[in-house]
């Protein structure tokens, strides 16, 4: 606690800024103006929970200074009940302050946003597209529990009723948030259905999640874009579609690509093509942001590296284990399922930890 005055002056500030967005809550002015009542009203829930916490940390501090000061009475007895007190005030206030350092640490505006989630098949033919059908199905699971809203942008299915790559679009309260720390390689390993011979498999597929982006996040020139229109086709290069729906989008400075042939109207394809294109430009800038914070992190939790092997299923031994914060879990069927919050949690936990110590080393 040895800069509690530094933090404790933070608290202060914190308190009565949210003081005085509550007022600013009952201006005739401000309730009159929707948007404004909006950014207000949000600006005021954000805080609350850090002064409601930081009340509870300034009334220690005090009464602290108070039993610190009757330990110098002269007075045994006293002394002695002030002493007990102070030992009970500072175990209390190391959770406390913990807390506090937590919500003191800025939200990344970008957690509420949609999340943008693409998913490709890797290494292991055939079984590495059911994989990613299966990491599919349970992102969408765990949508569905946290009440989330879920759209296809793009698919393009494999054989056996797997996927060689889909994205969609994730909508809910901190859906980014929650989801960001999925991008990287998801190994699995088990006995394929179509391995005769019972031999345990190893197959990939790649999760990338970006944060939507909104026209004003990224400036796209029109002169920048390659637009090729084509014949959209099923599995098996089937016909589908007899105009020239599908759309490719060529960004020409970065070389992405994106191409969506899901609808029957061109319009709409391209609509959904150049919402998955200003994420990937958007997320590009994120990436080289968080690369370069990460040269002095010590977990790199939150890092842009698609190419790094982040988490494994291992069917034989019902476990999930995620390389980067050192957790398993014995629970694969319900992982798979839906039931993320655990690792969720868990990386989240560690990514809060990082920016922690970004915060408080400057």
């Amino acid at each position: 606690m040895a800069d509690a005055p530094k933090l404790a002056s933070r608290v202060a500030a914190v308190i009565e800024t949210c003081e005085s967005l509550a007022a600013q809550l009952a201006d005739p002015a401000v309730l009159a103006d929707p948007a404004r009542l909006r950014a207000v009203a949000q600006q005021h829930s954000d805080l609350t929970p850090l002064a409601e916490t930081g009340r509870q940390y300034l009334k220690m501090l005090d009464d602290l200074a108070q039993a610190r000061e009757l330990l110098d009475s002269g007075e045994a007895e006293l002394a002695a009940m002030a002493r007990l007190e102070v030992e009970s005030l500072e175990e209390d206030m190391d959770g406390v302050e913990e807390r506090v350092r937590a919500l003191l640490v800025p939200k990344d505006p970008l957690d509420d946003r949609p999340a943008v989630v693409e998913i490709r098949a890797g290494t292991g033919g055939d079984e590495a597209g059911l994989f990613a059908a299966d990491l599919y199905r349970m992102y969408g699971r765990y949508a569905d529990a946290r009440g989330w809203a879920t759209e296809v942008l793009s698919s393009s299915e494999g054989t056996l009723g797997g996927l060689k790559e889909v994205i969609f679009i994730v909508r809910g309260r901190d859906a980014y948030g929650s989801l960001r720390y999925e991008s990287g390689v998801h190994r699995v390993q088990r006995v394929p259905v179509t391995e005769s011979s019972g031999r345990i498999h190893t197959s990939a597929a790649s999760v990338a999640v970006l944060p939507e982006a909104e026209e004003v996040d990224v400036d796209i020139d029109p002169g920048d874009l390659k637009i090729d229109v084509f014949r959209s086709s099923g599995p098996g290069g089937q016909s589908v579609n007899t105009t020239d729906s599908a759309v490719r989008i060529t960004h020409l400075p970065t070389g992405l690509v994106v191409s969506c042939q899901d609808e029957k109207s061109q319009h709409k394809n391209k609509a959904k093509a150049m919402k998955v294109l200003r994420s990937r430009l958007l997320d590009r800038v994120v990436a080289e942001q968080e690369a370069e914070r990460s040269r002095e992190r010590r977990a790199h939790v939150g890092t842009g590296d698609r190419s790094a092997k982040i988490r494994t299923y291992n069917f034989p031994q019902n476990r999930v284990t995620d390389h980067r914060i050192n957790l398993t879990l014995h629970q694969l069927d319900a992982v798979l399922g839906g039931s993320l919050d655990e690792v969720v949690a868990a990386l989240r936990a560690a990514g809060l930890e990082e920016r922690m110590h970004e915060e408080e080393t400057g």
